[in-house]
């Protein structure tokens, strides 16, 4: 008996000394990372929010903070807020469109793969060149305008909508829908094949499997995903700058223009309060996204 216990556990034989340095050394481990979050993360924002509390001068103030309650920063606030929404709502809905239509398909599919790779790329693939292909593709000067207009058609007859904040909303969907085929396909694949089977062997029908049980089920999932993609979107900066070149109709284009001016809105440090606004609002989605992803991992169990 003593020798099979020896054998499943051979940390019995190990010096104290040894299981002492495995136990406290562990965490060494996580230093990489821990450097990065400190490095990227923790300090850009007490940065960002610590300037925001400081004039010029490098005196304490709440006169930036107020900023945040003027009309030009509460309508920059509400444009992003709303455009991350319509973004948001128009990616869930087609990423779980394609997340449905591979649910037939078995692990390892050449088609389920093909698409994993490319939501995979294009859910990262925006910034500069997502603008460009967009420009290129669609602007003013584009081949396919100029075709529309030698056919009596000018979409930019009304405006040059494009580089205004109608014309970002395509280019967040581009990468909206990809990213939600990768938060959520996850998910939709967990539905097991015995809930359909006791569906049917009580009577169910499709409908009643969906609206009893694949619904209940895959809502906290697709609420958490929700919110990543509005999380994603509300703090895209580099693919609007491109294009609204013009203006600061989004928080992230109005800190560049607080970062760019000295005197914008008559106070200093503006930024830091833009800044400062953002993290709260990205607090308050990530802290709800846990939640709901806490829920939602207990259905996957």
């Amino acid at each position: 008996m003593s020798s099979t216990i020896s054998a499943t556990r051979p940390e019995a034989h190990t010096p104290p000394r040894a299981r002492w340095l495995r136990r406290n050394t562990s965490f060494f481990g996580l230093l990489p990372f821990s450097i990065y979050v400190i490095l990227f993360l923790l300090l850009p924002t007490v940065l960002s929010v610590g300037s925001g509390l400081f004039d010029g001068s490098g005196h304490f103030t709440w006169d930036n903070l107020a900023a945040l309650g003027d009309p030009t920063v509460l309508v920059t606030f509400g444009n992003s807020l709303w455009l991350s929404l319509l973004a948001s709502a128009v990616g869930a809905i087609g990423g779980s469109a394609v997340c449905y239509a591979l649910l037939g398909l078995r692990n390892g599919h050449p088609v389920r793969v093909f698409v994993d790779a490319v939501a995979g790329t294009l859910a990262k693939f925006g910034g500069v060149m997502l603008a460009f292909i967009f420009i290129a593709t669609i602007g003013r000067n584009s081949f396919i305008n100029q075709w529309l207009v030698s056919m009596g058609i000018d979409i930019y007859k009304h405006g040059m909508w494009l580089y205004d904040m109608p014309g970002l909303i395509m280019p967040y969907i581009f990468f909206q829908i990809p990213l939600m085929v990768i938060t959520f396909g996850p998910a939709m694949t967990s539905l097991r094949p015995q809930w359909a089977e006791a569906n049917l062997a009580l009577g169910g029908t499709r409908r009643t499997f969906w609206t009893k049980i694949g619904i209940p089920v895959l809502a906290p999932s697709f609420a958490a995903s929700f919110l990543l993609l509005f999380a994603n979107a509300f703090s895209a900066y580099a693919t609007a700058a491109a294009l609204a070149s013009q203006g600061s109709q989004i928080v992230p284009l109005q800190i560049r223009a607080a970062l760019t001016s000295d005197t914008v809105l008559g106070r200093q440090n503006l930024a830091g309060a833009l800044a400062a606004g953002m993290i709260i609002v990205m607090v308050i989605i990530m802290v709800a996204y846990s939640l709901i992803q806490r829920r939602a991992e207990k259905w996957r169990a």
